[in-house]
């Protein structure tokens, strides 16, 4: 009995060896924070309860907003990396002061929209960047985005928000949110891997074994809202994308399978990650 035991126990340590040494594919992945949608009805009952950030660019942001929102384009807030690498987030410590200057701290609850066409899928990169930051508030997505509260014919604003009170952001990486081009190509037959791009970019060329479902098809409709969770595991299923394997999502520079990412994460599917990097990375640093 004691023999059986201890082979038991050894057997017991070596799956957690395994689980330790493996890399990325078997790391326990942290989902993030709360995300989850609100309506522009709601928000306009509530808007006091929350740092509304507009993911569209900033020269749309200009001529009418929801108002009291912030300008928050994933354009003004990505640059070319040391690495000549183009659309990388700014380094995390530069974001965070960003972020406290807009009186945002990582316990702020934030409601976010875009229009999923001239922010390109901003608003899931902004979800997901969040995210990746570590933010421990909730980040509610406005249904329909700006096409929607319009639809209400709720008020747009063409004022600058006032100046709020700088705060401190508090970053916690959270890795298990990106991936390394490194990493991923070391672990390619860990991963699903989608790419979000253009048929006309995938066809171009692709990262090897990766399965093409473009941003577009995340989201429905004349205000391009989300893809219900039904929706989207029916989408996943019919493009024999297995929902209980680790995913990761990519484009050219991570915004539109940002946008991915978060419709992902509304359905409830188990974690995923968004490359960040995306093409431009793995270009220049797969083997």
């Amino acid at each position: 009995m004691m023999l059986k035991h201890l082979n038991r126990v050894r057997i017991y340590l070596s799956f957690i060896l395994l689980i330790i040494h493996s890399g990325p594919a078997f790391a326990q992945e942290n989902q993030g924070p709360e995300i989850s949608l609100i309506s522009p009805v709601i928000l306009k009952n509530s808007m006091s309860n929350y740092v509304i950030l507009d993911a569209r660019p900033l020269k749309i942001w200009t001529k009418n907003h929801i108002p009291g929102a912030l300008s928050m384009s994933w354009e003004d807030y990505t640059e070319v990396d040391d690495k000549h690498i183009a659309y990388r987030m700014f380094p995390a410590p530069r974001m965070a002061d960003d972020l406290g200057k807009m009186g945002i701290d990582e316990n702020t609850t934030l409601a976010i929209y875009g229009d999923a066409d001239s922010s390109w899928g901003g608003e899931g990169w902004l979800c997901w960047l969040f995210s990746y930051l570590g933010h421990q508030g909730k980040i509610l997505v406005v249904d329909g985005g700006i096409n929607a509260w319009e639809e209400q014919k709720f008020p747009l604003s063409k004022d600058q928000a006032k100046q709020p009170t700088p705060r401190i952001y508090h970053a916690s990486l959270n890795h298990g949110l990106d991936i390394h081009s490194n990493d991923l190509a070391e672990h390619l037959s860990d991963f699903q891997i989608i790419d979000t791009r253009s048929t006309l970019e995938w066809l171009r060329g692709s990262i090897p074994g990766s399965v093409h479902i473009a941003w577009s098809r995340f989201y429905t409709g004349e205000n391009r809202t989300p893809l219900s969770p039904e929706k989207t595991i029916r989408l996943l299923k019919e493009n024999s994308v297995e929902c209980d394997k680790p995913l990761v999502y990519f484009c050219t520079g991570g915004i539109r399978s940002g946008y991915a990412w978060m419709v992902h994460r509304l359905a409830g599917l188990p974690p995923a990650r968004n490359y960040e990097g995306g093409m431009e990375a793995w270009k220049k640093n797969s083997p």
